[in-house]
């Protein structure tokens, strides 16, 4: 996928903040250690450095929701890192992703307050969620 491709799934998932660039995508891209899982209809872009991963992104396009695509790209990503731990931020009132991440093994690590804004000027608190290797 080009960034240009990732820019408009990452606008399409996320209509309630504002998506990442295609110049966004094309740098972490072009960073050491980052990976892109996914096609076009869904992505997961990690970076991993150190013993330790960082999920950048996930998203899934709207019309294909709900059917297990966001948990294979972990399952995926899981079976392949090589990371002692691997860190994420979401949306504190984004239910469905919490509860993937749950089901997969993460526990909330952390609050960051006012973290993301909304198109509507609200700010909602990210939470950090970590998983430890099995």
């Amino acid at each position: 996928m080009t960034p240009e491709d990732l820019a408009r799934l990452h606008a399409a998932a996320f209509t309630n903040t504002r998506g990442w660039s295609a110049d966004e995508f094309a740098s972490l891209l072009a960073s050491t250690g980052v990976t892109l899982y996914g096609d076009d209809r869904a992505i997961l872009l990690v970076r991993e450095i150190a013993g330790e991963a960082e999920i950048l992104t996930i998203a899934t396009a709207p019309n294909h929701r709900r059917k297990g695509l966001a948990r294979s790209l972990l399952e995926s990503f899981h079976s392949e890192t090589t990371a002692l731990e691997v860190f994420l931020e979401v949306a504190e009132d984004n239910h469905a992703a919490k509860s993937l991440y749950t089901t997969l093994g993460y526990t909330e690590a952390g609050r960051r307050r006012a973290y993301y804004h909304r198109i509507d000027g609200m700010a909602v608190d990210a939470l950090v969620f970590r998983r430890r290797a099995e």
